[in-house]
């Protein structure tokens, strides 16, 4: 069986602050800047007056003229998501990210740890959230859901309440039955199917029972292949669990005294991946993703992924990417941090045929800064950085960043 752990309305609930936010009024999410002009998560007193996401701004507020839009906290979100997930892990859970407040485990090979049976397991799982609760969404209290496939598992977790889960019939043939009167919108929690629940509305099919009716050859014929996928949802036939591999967590973050834009922006970002590339915990490894978020001056944070085309640990290269993505940062920001989400192999040099005199001397100083680091820590080797010379105050004109034999910035 596999169990399903989810936190309502968590993205709404971590930008609020917690579940009590969440009972002054009605809430939602305020479109990211720059993109199309609809509402993300609302509250429950937003949704009864018939505001639901996804509405634009103008049809959200003309129903509810009181309607509070906070702007969205994408690194809150991760971080908070991060803790969920950890805390998981540490009952022995392999677990599997879904949209942020959902994750799955398998809870067979827990069963003997936690007391034999898996209402145990939820109940070890369930001890453990509520411990962390204040740390990962004050107020908001996790439910639980568990059948033999992903999907199924998620149901049953969406329509449980807290402290009583929600167990759908380990018997797979039973299981097309029992979800055949779940809501059609479910499947928009799933990225491959999620646009066609509108379609799926057109045609006047509303339920999942009402779909697995249709013949497969039809939906095929009609959808494609992500008709199929619905369809073999519907029917309770889901891809197998792919828990993550739980990794170490490296990043830097700088807070800045006064709101940064232009170039302060720029030399704040050249330090932090000068100061990311020289930890010791990277172990030479290249960096394959980096993810740089920013808390907003206006509120709220913005995030961005960088993914690169090869794995490198050149910082001139790293920082030209960087770069263009800060380019969209839409207000100025009172804090930066980079964090690492994947490595790559170990970087090397690229030895020469001949090697001249100043290559033989820069590789000696590099292994010699490597030496001295290893023994004495990152600030042994340091070069200054300008990061405001204009500033009124001393301390904020420059800052101290990992030095590399070769670097003549």
């Amino acid at each position: 069986m596999i169990v399903c752990v989810h936190m309502p309305r968590f993205e709404l609930a971590v930008a609020a602050g917690g579940r009590r936010e969440l009972a002054d009024g009605p809430l939602a999410l305020a479109p990211d800047p720059g993109r199309d002009p609809r509402i993300g998560q609302v509250s429950g007193k937003a949704e009864a007056l018939g505001v639901r996401a996804g509405m634009r701004i103008g049809e959200a507020m003309s129903r509810a003229p009181d309607l509070k839009l906070l702007p969205a906290d994408p690194e809150g979100v991760d971080d908070a998501f991060d803790l969920l997930v950890r805390t998981l892990e540490s009952i022995g859970a392999a677990v599997e990210r879904g949209e942020p407040g959902i994750a799955f485990f398998q809870a067979e090979g827990l069963r003997r740890l936690h007391g034999g049976t898996l209402r145990d397991v939820i109940v070890a799982a369930d001890d453990a959230l509520r411990n962390r609760r204040d740390s990962i969404c004050p107020g908001v209290s996790p439910r639980y859901g568990a059948a033999p496939v992903r999907f199924a598992a998620m149901a049953a977790a969406l329509a449980s309440r807290p402290r009583r889960p929600r167990v759908g019939p380990s018997d797979r043939r039973e299981l097309a039955a029992w979800l055949a009167d779940e809501p059609i919108s479910l499947l928009a929690l799933r990225p491959e199917t999620a646009h066609l629940v509108e379609q799926f509305e057109h045609f006047g099919i509303l339920t999942l029972g009402d779909l697995a009716a249709i013949p497969r050859s039809s939906i095929a014929d009609r959808f494609g292949h992500a008709g199929l996928v619905a369809h073999d949802l519907a029917r309770g036939i889901d891809t197998v669990l792919r828990p993550e591999t739980p990794g170490e967590r490296l990043e830097e973050e700088m807070e800045l005294p006064e709101a940064a834009s232009g170039e302060q922006l720029g030399r704040t970002l050249e330090l932090l991946v000068d100061r990311l590339l020289a930890r010791r915990e990277r172990q030479g490894r290249a960096i394959r993703v980096l993810v740089i978020t920013a808390k907003l001056a206006a509120g709220g944070t913005w995030r961005e992924r960088a993914t690169f085309r090869e794995a490198m640990a050149d910082p001139r290269r790293i920082r030209m990417v960087l770069d263009n993505k800060i380019g969209g940062l839409p207000s100025p920001a009172t804090a930066l941090r980079l964090r690492v989400e994947a490595f790559g192999p170990a970087a090397g040099d690229q030895l020469a045929l001949l090697a001249d005199e100043v290559t033989v001397r820069t590789g000696r100083l590099r292994e010699a800064v490597a030496q001295a680091r290893a023994s004495v820590g990152i600030d042994s080797a340091l070069r200054v950085v300008g990061i405001d010379p204009d500033s009124r105050v001393p301390e904020r004109r420059f800052a101290l960043a990992p030095w590399e034999p070769g670097d003549e910035r």
